[in-house]
Protein backbone atom coordinates (compact mmCIF):
# COMPACT_ATOMS: atom_id res chain seq x y z
CA UNK A 1 0.00 0.00 0.00
CA UNK A 2 1.33 3.41 -0.98
CA UNK A 3 1.88 5.78 1.90
CA UNK A 4 3.17 9.33 1.59
CA UNK A 5 4.32 11.41 4.54
CA UNK A 6 5.20 15.07 4.26
CA UNK A 7 7.48 16.93 6.63
CA UNK A 8 9.38 20.19 6.90
CA UNK A 9 6.57 22.68 7.18
CA UNK A 10 6.53 25.42 9.77
CA UNK A 11 6.48 29.13 10.46
CA UNK A 12 8.83 31.34 8.48
CA UNK A 13 9.15 35.06 7.99
CA UNK A 14 8.57 36.62 4.57
CA UNK A 15 11.69 36.17 2.50
CA UNK A 16 12.62 33.03 4.39
CA UNK A 17 13.16 29.48 3.23
CA UNK A 18 11.82 26.02 3.95
CA UNK A 19 12.48 22.58 2.56
CA UNK A 20 9.60 20.16 2.44
CA UNK A 21 10.09 16.43 2.09
CA UNK A 22 7.76 13.71 0.89
CA UNK A 23 8.73 10.23 2.02
CA UNK A 24 7.14 7.18 0.45
CA UNK A 25 6.63 3.61 1.51
CA UNK A 26 5.16 0.80 -0.51
CA UNK A 27 6.39 2.24 -3.77
CA UNK A 28 9.55 3.48 -5.45
CA UNK A 29 9.02 7.15 -6.14
CA UNK A 30 11.33 7.20 -9.15
CA UNK A 31 8.74 5.16 -11.05
CA UNK A 32 6.05 7.76 -10.45
CA UNK A 33 5.24 11.32 -11.32
CA UNK A 34 5.25 13.22 -8.04
CA UNK A 35 3.57 16.52 -7.44
CA UNK A 36 3.47 19.08 -4.68
CA UNK A 37 0.18 20.86 -4.14
CA UNK A 38 -1.04 23.45 -1.73
CA UNK A 39 -4.35 24.48 -0.33
CA UNK A 40 -4.77 27.78 1.42
CA UNK A 41 -7.60 28.36 3.83
CA UNK A 42 -10.87 28.76 1.94
CA UNK A 43 -9.29 28.08 -1.43
CA UNK A 44 -9.01 25.16 -3.80
CA UNK A 45 -6.02 22.89 -3.92
CA UNK A 46 -3.57 23.95 -6.64
CA UNK A 47 -0.47 22.44 -8.13
CA UNK A 48 2.86 23.97 -7.21
CA UNK A 49 5.48 21.71 -8.75
CA UNK A 50 5.73 18.30 -10.33
CA UNK A 51 8.49 15.93 -11.32
CA UNK A 52 7.92 13.38 -14.04
CA UNK A 53 8.75 9.73 -13.54
CA UNK A 54 12.18 8.43 -14.60
CA UNK A 55 13.25 11.53 -16.59
CA UNK A 56 12.65 13.95 -13.70
CA UNK A 57 11.29 16.72 -15.88
CA UNK A 58 10.05 19.49 -13.56
CA UNK A 59 6.96 21.62 -13.99
CA UNK A 60 6.28 24.69 -11.88
CA UNK A 61 3.34 26.95 -11.34
CA UNK A 62 4.07 30.47 -12.56
CA UNK A 63 3.65 31.81 -9.04
CA UNK A 64 6.63 29.82 -7.75
CA UNK A 65 9.00 29.73 -10.71
CA UNK A 66 12.46 30.79 -9.72
CA UNK A 67 11.69 30.38 -6.02
CA UNK A 68 10.75 26.70 -5.61
CA UNK A 69 12.76 23.68 -6.69
CA UNK A 70 11.49 20.12 -6.77
CA UNK A 71 13.97 17.27 -6.60
CA UNK A 72 14.10 13.55 -6.05
CA UNK A 73 16.40 11.39 -3.91
CA UNK A 74 16.08 7.85 -5.19
CA UNK A 75 18.18 6.31 -2.44
CA UNK A 76 16.08 7.89 0.29
CA UNK A 77 12.90 7.43 -1.74
CA UNK A 78 11.89 11.01 -1.16
CA UNK A 79 10.88 14.04 -3.20
CA UNK A 80 11.70 17.45 -1.79
CA UNK A 81 10.44 20.94 -2.41
CA UNK A 82 12.96 23.65 -1.63
CA UNK A 83 11.26 27.00 -1.16
CA UNK A 84 13.05 30.33 -0.96
CA UNK A 85 11.89 33.94 -0.91
CA UNK A 86 8.65 32.86 0.69
CA UNK A 87 5.73 35.25 0.60
CA UNK A 88 2.62 35.48 2.76
CA UNK A 89 0.59 34.18 -0.17
CA UNK A 90 2.63 30.95 -0.11
CA UNK A 91 1.06 30.02 3.21
CA UNK A 92 -0.99 26.84 2.87
CA UNK A 93 -1.14 23.16 3.62
CA UNK A 94 1.36 21.51 1.29
CA UNK A 95 0.74 17.95 0.18
CA UNK A 96 2.58 15.57 -2.07
CA UNK A 97 0.89 13.17 -4.41
CA UNK A 98 1.80 10.51 -6.91
CA UNK A 99 0.45 8.98 -10.05
CA UNK A 100 1.58 6.08 -12.18
CA UNK A 101 -0.50 7.16 -15.15
CA UNK A 102 0.49 9.31 -18.08
CA UNK A 103 -1.04 12.67 -17.34
CA UNK A 104 -1.92 15.70 -19.39
CA UNK A 105 -1.45 18.42 -16.80
CA UNK A 106 1.21 17.75 -14.15
CA UNK A 107 -0.24 20.44 -11.91
CA UNK A 108 -3.84 19.22 -12.00
CA UNK A 109 -4.60 17.50 -8.69
CA UNK A 110 -7.39 15.42 -10.21
CA UNK A 111 -4.81 13.46 -12.18
CA UNK A 112 -3.12 12.09 -9.06
CA UNK A 113 -3.93 8.93 -7.13
CA UNK A 114 -2.29 8.88 -3.73
CA UNK A 115 -1.97 11.70 -1.25
CA UNK A 116 -0.20 12.46 1.96
CA UNK A 117 -1.88 14.28 4.83
CA UNK A 118 0.05 17.48 4.24
CA UNK A 119 2.33 19.78 6.18
CA UNK A 120 1.45 23.36 7.05
CA UNK A 121 3.48 26.33 5.91
CA UNK A 122 2.90 29.70 7.55
CA UNK A 123 4.61 32.81 6.23
CA UNK A 124 4.26 35.68 8.63
CA UNK A 125 6.31 38.28 10.41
Amino acid sequence: QVQLVESGGGLVQPGGSLRLSCAASGVSLHTLTVGWFRQASGKERVGVASLSSYEDIPTYADSVKGRFTISRDNLANTVSLAMVSLRPEDAAIYSCSTTSWSIMDPLNPTEYDHWGHGTPVTVSS
